[in-house]
């Protein structure tokens, strides 16, 4: 849906000499294109999203203006409760978060050209991410594998760009990427480096987004390859691009190579390895010897395949496929111990799916039980002055900030004392927006364990 900014606005714009107060408003905007619904939010609910938050839940919408109602996927003005516009974004009639907020009134003013055009919006925010990576030194001779757009962070909420060498892998989770797939596709096409696209939906998400899944997998196409080689920080990877999430995890990648720098004569043990990315950085860094775990024979092959890659000594690298708690169970029988220990398990606080606060509070706090579990036995198999690098990707713990007490009270149960010595979270290319907290998810936690 292409809506126009009427010409004599942008005229009048462009003989402005100094920088003077734009006069174009939304509503300017909105006379030139009728049929365009309004969403008017409820007394009291308006400064969030004037803030910035871009997830308008159904809970703050007093009424919807126009006729015929809008349908997903919609361009609709977000106003206040005079009907005022405060911006504009994409409709879904099925979602708790029944508008995603793409450009704010301000916004439009300074950019008319923006305004209420989705595909000219996608174009300039697609390239404002390219040219934050570039700033960020992204790709480089040592990493070609990097995150190019993070939803809400990159002001595109619902769509994750990845990039692994010549490949972009597209993670689509709401219905509007969806709707303006091929739009997404030719902008992602457009950057130089890229020859490939591989399209990931999430199924899940966008069931939840009232998206017909039926006609979503007759478009699924199989990615054009299917392992595909990148480098981070200098070390070889093979990726699956049709393994976990787009298939890589470059949100570890400062972590990873952090591991290089404290693993010299140490002897590691990397919990839930996956690929062995962690572990590839331990022996790059001088480690004695590394052992990974994990249960996906998947990951462990192709954490062995990383091996090869590298020409690293297997005999100094080995991977087991075993469940993690009853690994270091085991372990603790032999009174086996190690210098640094490793702990990236998989998301356990699943992803709210509900504004009932009891519901939230109880999924919470059984995560908060199984990290605390984890972490005990984490602790028990770190020798006394050794190293426990624990991390937690459930976005739930990390806003919560429960996350450092779930810890302590690991400790307590392990009869350790423990010291925080760094605290990391995702990469500088997963870039989060502070008007939405939410995308902050990942922690990552140095301890020294006494």
């Amino acid at each position: 849906m292409v809506l126009s900014v009427p010409t004599r606005l942008i005229k009048s714009l462009s003989r402005q000499s100094s920088p003077a107060i734009p006069t174009i408003t939304l509503q300017d905007v909105i006379s030139n294109n009728k049929g365009v619904a309004k969403v008017v939010l409820k007394k009291g609910k308006t400064q969030l999203f004037k803030d910035g938050s871009p997830m308008v839940y159904s809970g703050a919408v007093d009424r919807i203006i126009g006729r015929p109602p809008p349908k997903t996927g919609d361009v609709v003005l977000v106003a206040d409760g005079s009907e005022k516009p405060i911006g504009w974004g994409l409709y879904n009639s099925v979602s708790m978060f029944c508008v995603r907020l793409m450009q704010l009134e301000n916004e439009a003013a300074r950019d008319p050209y923006c305004a209420l055009n989705m595909e000219k919006l996608l174009e300039t925010r697609i390239n404002v991410a390219t040219e934050l990576r570039k700033n960020l030194g992204l790709p480089s001779v040592e990493t070609n594998a990097y995150r190019l757009v993070n939803s809400e962070g990159d002001r595109l909420s619902g769509l994750i760009v990845d990039i692994f060498g010549d490949i972009a892998v597209v993670a689509s989770s709401a219905a509007w990427v969806e709707k303006y797939k091929s739009d997404i596709e030719s902008c992602v096409n457009r950057i130089p480096e890229i020859n490939h696209i591989n399209w990931r939906s999430s199924v899940e998400l966008l069931k939840e987004e009232g998206l017909d899944l039926s006609s979503l997998e007759e478009t699924q196409s199989p990615p054009s390859k299917q392992l595909v080689q990148v480098m981070e920080n200098g070390i070889k990877y093979v990726v699956s691009l049709e393994g976990q999430k787009t298939g890589f995890y470059a949100d570890q990648r400062e972590n990873r190579h952090y591991i290089s720098n404290i693993s010299n004569g140490k002897t590691v043990l990397d919990i839930c390895c996956y690929s062995g990315g962690f572990s590839l950085n331990a022996i790059q860094g001088g480690a004695l010897n590394v052992i990974g775990v994990d249960t996906s024979l998947p990951a462990l092959e192709l954490a062995k395949e990383n091996v090869l890659l590298n020409n690293l000594d297997p005999h100094r690298l080995s991977f087991l496929r075993q469940d993690a708690t009853e690994f270091m169970k085991e372990a603790l029988s032999r009174n086996e111990l190690w210098d640094l220990v490793i702990l990236d398990p998989p998301k356990l606080a699943p992803r709210r799916k509900t504004q009932e606060r009891h519901l939230i509070c109880q999924a919470l706090q059984n995560a908060r039980g199984m990290y605390r579990n984890l972490n005990y036995l984490a602790m028990q198999v770190t020798k006394r002055g050794g190293f426990l690098m624990t991390c937690s990707c459930s976005g739930a713990m990390t806003q919560s900030g429960i996350f450092l007490p779930t810890l302590q009270a690991a400790a307590s149960m392990a009869g350790r004392k423990i010291t925080v010595v760094r605290q990391g979270g995702a990469a500088c290319d997963h870039p989060i927006d502070p008007s939405y907290p939410e995308g902050a998810y990942l922690s990552n936690v140095l301890l020294r364990v006494l």
